[in-house]
């Protein structure tokens, strides 16, 4: 966002300047309603709860059976995970609170919320716009409300968020060093990790701020001890300084180093003895890190970087203890703008995602997805190159050589003028986790739109009807005929389960690989396709031929169906069996066809690409898996993915910017001649440029 912004000091005309004020004002105003409605809905995501099911751990501690009433320990149940001072300070409150738990405390959370988005903005790093500096606020709030720290924050109860808080009051708003040490010791006597900020304040000169953030932190904790010795022994030596109150800790939760190498199945000494040498290591090159980021004028970044390595070494840090990895994103990595996205990107989706939807269930990404927070946090504070504000690409990265698009057939394309594309391949970590998350929504949206089973069969008793009407009501008798023929059986059985992922994918990496420009062009149709097909499935739930009573259908791709249990099968708890209009089985492979035969350089690579779709569309309605009609609709959605893109983006075919006419390229497209020149004097084996003549 930073490097998006120029200074708003220049010579621009009145008018130039009035037009881009009013626009920033629609956008600042939008984004502060964005804000309020994430506000309305987390606090209606609470209260709507009765209020024994609503924070479920702050029940637990000034409830009206809760630990801070009873007599004894704060640790006799587990229940309580916060330190002695943490309850010293909560009892008092706690006959208050119950009369009110839930809208006080929810909207008190919404407040902290507030403060800590405002504050980090505040501490935006390097030259910073007004302009920056006022949209910033509304971006980084939303960015928390939709974190999975402050929603488990919100939903359990938690207090997570003050320590946080109180530490970037000290950095940021506190003057005077004897100020931000009140401040961050306070913080540290609720959480003891945040005594890792006393070496990060001693390295950076600030030494009366680490002496006073020392002081505090004994003298409540002193105070605690006092008032409540027993429970003082019980946290700090019975249970560890915590580590072993709340859940189990080598639950997913556990988002520490401790909790991942319990988790792979250390234990014991061998696994203690591990965690203290690998904190150690953490430890040591964290705070490096981020002294040499404090004193490069980085504040926030090194504030980060330290809370980073906290998560990591703490024997427990649950999910809402994560929000250091938050603020990590206002690090620059890259020295190319196109790069620039990557880090924000990958902190943004870690930080607002569950691990599923990041990564697939596959065993070599196991330990990956179960960790990613950590895994998030460990790079921060220990690996990802940073660059300092003496980085010549600190404020002005490489900018992006964007293509020309051949003469359009109107005037006006591409509609949306700062669609641009690129000739050199897109970031690939990014396009990864695009299209996984991408895929994992579409998997999530399909599942929701239901629809209903009767709904869904009446509009299979509409698509007959119609199918009647036109004399294509093919269904049943191809589907009995392949019946008939084992070896057409099979292989359209094997036709159906195998090909509808691989060959999307295989021709997306042989883009990515070959034709990069062309790989945006295709990505970005099949995306528009597939989002069209999710707004069918959710307004026209339609039941298949094989799931249609009465109609005598053989479902030879998933064996004998009980149509009297609206469950059909072990298949149903894994994918809607209602997404059947429009056919994205076929939709996806016309896309496949339509790509190999515009852009393979060979005629049996063409050939292949015409007979996909026609093999998919015989198996769809051999299988019993759609009517007619619905390969219709696929195609339908298909066609609107390309027309899409060409509506928004222009073209397929590219120019490279140059002021000159372009030659005539000596090696006609299709021919797959490597090192065609995308720009003046680089290869196109280098930089995935590609030279595209006019059309015509």
């Amino acid at each position: 966002m930073v490097n998006a912004e120029h200074s708003v000091h220049g010579g621009a005309a009145a008018g130039t300047a009035g037009t881009a004020g009013t626009g920033f004002g629609a956008a600042r105003a939008a984004l502060w309603l964005v804000v309020a409605v994430l506000a309305v809905r987390q606090a209606a995501a609470v209260l709507r709860h009765p209020p024994g099911e609503r924070l479920t751990d702050l029940e637990t501690w000034i409830g009206e059976n809760g630990v801070l009433h009873v007599t004894g320990s704060l640790y006799d149940t587990g229940r309580f995970t916060g330190t002695p001072f943490a309850g010293l300070v909560l009892k008092p409150l706690a006959r208050s609170a119950e009369q009110s738990l839930g809208i006080a405390w929810t909207f008190g959370t919404l407040l902290l919320v507030v403060a800590l988005g405002l504050v980090a903005a505040r501490a935006l790093p390097g030259r910073v716009s007004r302009r920056t500096g006022l949209l910033a606020a509304p971006v980084a709030i939303s960015l928390l409300m939709l974190s999975l720290p402050v929603r488990n924050s919100f939903s359990l109860g938690q207090t997570s968020i003050i320590p946080v808080l109180l530490v970037l009051l000290g950095c940021f708003v506190a003057r005077g060093e004897r100020a931000s040490g009140v401040l961050t010791g306070i913080g540290a006597a609720l959480q003891p990790a945040i005594l890792l900020f006393v070496p990060l304040l001693w390295l950076t000169g600030r030494k009366r701020a680490a002496v006073t953030t020392t002081g505090v932190f004994a003298a409540g904790t002193a105070v605690a001890w006092l008032a409540m010795p027993g429970d003082s022994w019980a946290y700090w030596f019975h249970h560890v300084a915590g580590a072993g109150l709340g859940e189990r800790p080598d639950s997913l939760a556990n988002q520490s180093l401790h909790g991942a190498l319990l988790r792979i199945g250390l234990e014991g000494p061998l696994e203690v003895a591990l965690f203290a040498v690998l904190a150690a290591a953490v430890v040591f090159l964290g705070l490096r890190r981020a002294v040499r980021y404090a004193r490069d004028g980085q504040l926030l970044l090194a504030v980060a970087l330290t809370g980073c390595v906290a998560i990591a070494v703490s024997p427990t840090a649950w999910q809402h203890q994560l929000l250091w990895v938050l603020p990590a994103l206002v690090g620059r990595v890259g020295i190319r703008a196109r790069d620039r996205l990557v880090w924000p990107a990958v902190v943004v989706l870690v930080m607002t995602l569950p691990g599923k939807m990041l990564l697939p269930n596959v065993g070599v990404l196991v330990p990956l997805r179960e960790n990613a927070p950590l895994v998030a946090a460990l790079a921060a504070a220990c690996a990802v190159p940073f660059l300092t504000r003496t980085a010549p690409s600190f404020d002005k990265p490489v900018p992006n050589e964007y293509a020309r698009p051949v003469p359009a057939r109107w005037a006006r394309i591409p509609l949306v003028p700062f669609w641009r594309r690129l000739f050199s391949r897109p970031n690939l970590l990014l396009e990864v986790l695009a299209i996984r998350v991408g895929f994992s929504v579409y998997t999530q949206i399909r599942l929701a739109a239901t629809g209903g089973r009767e709904t869904a069969e009446e509009h299979g008793r509409q698509i007959l009807s119609v199918e009647r009407a036109l004399g294509i009501d093919i269904e049943r008798w191809v589907n009995h005929t392949v019946v008939e023929v084992r070896w057409a059986e099979s292989f359209f059985n094997f036709y159906y389960s195998s090909f509808h992922f691989l060959v999307p994918l295989a021709i997306l990496g042989v883009l990515y690989a070959r034709r990069p420009a062309d790989y945006r062009w295709a990505r970005s149709s099949l995306a528009f396709a597939t989002v069209l097909a999710l707004a069918g499935f959710w307004l026209y739930p339609l039941a298949p031929p094989r799931l249609m009573p009465g109609l005598g259908f053989i479902d030879t791709a998933h064996g004998p169906q009980d149509l009297t249990n609206p469950d059909y099968g072990a298949l149903t708890s894994l994918t809607n069996q209602y997404a059947a209009m429009p056919s994205l089985h076929f939709g996806w492979s016309l896309w496949c066809g339509v790509v190999i035969v515009v852009l393979a350089p060979k005629g049996w690579m063409k050939l292949l690409g015409v007979l996909h779709p026609l093999f998919t569309v015989c198996a769809i309605v051999a299988t019993a898996n759609h009517w007619v009609l619905d390969a219709v609709g696929g195609a339908a959605v298909v066609g609107a993915g390309f027309g899409l893109t060409y509506l928004l983006a222009g073209p397929r075919k590219l120019l490279p910017r140059a002021t000159a006419p372009a030659k005539a390229d000596p090696f006609p497209e299709g021919e797959g001649r490597a090192g065609r020149v995308g720009t003046s004097g680089t290869s196109g084996t280098d930089d995935g440029a590609e030279r595209r003549a006019p059309a015509g």
